[in-house]
Order: C-alpha cells, then sequence, then structure tokens
C-alpha cells in the first residue's frame, strides 16, 4: 500500500551469515529492510525497543546442539515470540582474497563452531595451517576485506563470498554433510498464527524450588497429556546456584486442548510459565495423537463433568 514503510527484520549479522540466509528464505524478506546486528542480544532487543517488526537468530544445530544465548535471551526479559521457525543447511566454504593460492594459507578465521565442524577437513586439508576464532563466520570472511586481515582464508557460508568478493578456494568442507542448523523468527507477543495440525509449542517452565522429582513433575503435566516433547534443556536462571529453568519444545498448537491442558497444569506446580509461541514445524510433520488425548474425547469429558455438576 501507498504510504506503508516496509517491514524491518534484525538478524545476526553481519552480511553474509547462514542467519541472513535463513532470513531471505521468508517470503516476506525480499520486500523487507533487513538489519544486520552484532550479536543475538542486539538483534532480540531492536524488538523489544521497536526497531525491527521481528528478528531471525540461530536456536540450534544438528551437530552442535542449541545456541545457548538465544535460550536465554528468549528466557528472560521482555517477553517475545517465536511466529515461525526455518532450517538452513550448513555447507562452508573455504574463502580468500582473489589471488591467494590454498597452499599459502597458514591462518584461517571462522567462528568455533564451523571450526568444530570442520575440523577433520581441515587436518586433512589444510594441516599447515592455524584456526583463529572469529564472532561469526561473516565476520572472519569480512576481516579479509580489510589490509590489515589477521588470517589469509576464511570459513563461512558460501553467501559471505557474494557480499565480500572473495574467490572460493573450497566448497562443501564440513565434515557432516548432513548438519542443519534450525532459525526462529520472532516479533513482539500476539496471538499466534491458527494450528494447521502441523504445530510446534515453545515455552519455559521456572521451578518452584530444586528438590527431589522436580523434572519429573514438569514431564508429568505434559506425558499425562500425551504431549511429545522435540527439545527439553535445563538452563540457569542466574539467581543463585542451583535455580533452573527449563527450555521446552514440543509437538501440538496452544489451541490443542491436550496442549492447553498442559500449559494449565505447568502454570499450576511452577514458579512461571513464559509462553513462547506455536508455530508450523519446518518439516510438517503431524504429531501422533494417542488414544484418549484428541480434541474430541478432552470435550467429551468436559461436558460429561458439566453433566455431573448439574446433577444429570
Amino acid at each position: 500500500m501507498p504510504g506503508v514503510p516496509p517491514a524491518r527484520y534484525a538478524y545476526l549479522g553481519p552480511e553474509g551469515t547462514f542467519t541472513e540466509q535463513a532470513l531471505r528464505s521468508l517470503p516476506a524478506a525480499g520486500k523487507a529492510e533487513l538489519q544486520p546486528c552484532p550479536t543475538v542480544t542486539v538483534a532480540l532487543d531492536s524488538v523489544r525497543n521497536g526497531e525491527a517488526d521481528g528478528a531471525v537468530v540461530p536456536i540450534e544445530n544438528s551437530v552442535e546442539g542449541s545456541v545457548p544465548v538465544t535460550l536465554d535471551e528468549l528466557a528472560t526479559g521482555e517477553p517475545l515470540m517465536i511466529t515461525r521457525e526455518m532450517t538452513v543447511p550448513i555447507a562452508f566454504s573455504l574463502l580468500a582474497p582473489h589471488g591467494v593460492k590454498p597452499d599459502a594459507v597458514r591462518r584461517v578465521g571462522t567462528h568455533p563452531h564451523a571450526a568444530a565442524q570442520t575440523r577433520r577437513w581441515m587436518a586433512l586439508h589444510l594441516p599447515q595451517a592455524e584456526v583463529v576464532h572469529a564472532s561469526s563466520t561473516a565476520q572472519a570472511a569480512f576481516m579479509l576485506t580489510r589490509p590489515d586481515a589477521a588470517w589469509d582464508a576464511a570459513i563461512s557460508a558460501p553467501l559471505a563470498a557474494e557480499h565480500y568478493r572473495l574467490a572460493v578456494l573450497a566448497e562443501e568442507i564440513g565434515d557432516n554433510a548432513e548438519a542443519i542448523t534450525r532459525f526462529v523468527l520472532v516479533s513482539r507477543p500476539g496471538i499466534p498464527a491458527p494450528p494447521t495440525g502441523r504445530d510446534k509449542t515453545s515455552l519455559v517452565a521456572f521451578m518452584r524450588d530444586d528438590h527431589p522429582g522436580a523434572l519429573l513433575e514438569i514431564l508429568d503435566q505434559l506425558t499425562m497429556r500425551g504431549v511429545n516433547l522435540t527439545r527439553i534443556e535445563s538452563r540457569p536462571t542466574g539467581a543463585a546456584l542451583g535455580n533452573y529453568c527449563f527450555s521446552i519444545d514440543c509437538e501440538g498448537h496452544v489451541e490443542d486442548a491436550r496442549v492447553g491442558e498442559a500449559l494449565m497444569g505447568l502454570r499450576r506446580i511452577c514458579a512461571d510459565v513464559r509462553f513462547l509461541g506455536s508455530y508450523e514445524r519446518h518439516d510438517g510433520v503431524e504429531p501422533t495423537v494417542r488414544p484418549g488425548t484428541s480434541d474430541r474425547e478432552f470435550n467429551d469429558a468436559a461436558a460429561w463433568l458439566a453433566r455431573l455438576r448439574n446433577g444429570h
């Protein structure tokens, strides 16, 4: 519409990261203003303070596991909500300024996660090279454009070669060809998108206190209602030693009776429950609904109880 400003999306930068690649996979990104940010914290805070309409940040890698800073930022501070998830295959390239030959590479810059995922390739193909850690793979590539670069080459996303006009010395150098990273689009809280039947719900459950069976009590609220977990991790709250919260992804939508009942159960036994959103799964997998846990069966049970209370 004329006069309507374009949407603004923040993402973990600089330009040329896998996060930018994930953001550009969204249809809305084509006409949006994209804002690279130096850290996950800055990207999410830009949504909180209204500088961006949404932010894309990494949350989980199939090789290195979850991204702790993302989990912690979503668990604390002004609430935010996940509205979408997407995945990007992680295929690293070895980049260098034009004219640099592989046998001349002595130092390689990259992010620690990328270093871990290319360790065997480096040992086989560049055993003479020292790996130096950078704040991101794209930052490692960007530094090669400077005359005072601290390394000769960078392990980065292929997209960085286009952004910084670098030569590609080698492609698909990761040790795990199936590696993928999951990213989430985060916005300010609102009404979740309608259920699709292929949904995931994310939340953070805070224990009242540390006692035997505390985790089991949380799990019971979900399992007894047939809610399947796809991820659960404990994270320190920072309040005191031994004080933890649990970051949880589970199958289903908040509008599903079994998920809603589980959330109410968690609300009763936990110090706090932070709802992080219900959104369509990136893989489109439909959950298996256990007998006795469908919406129809929950509704039938509620109607039966109402009849008992009314003397019927």
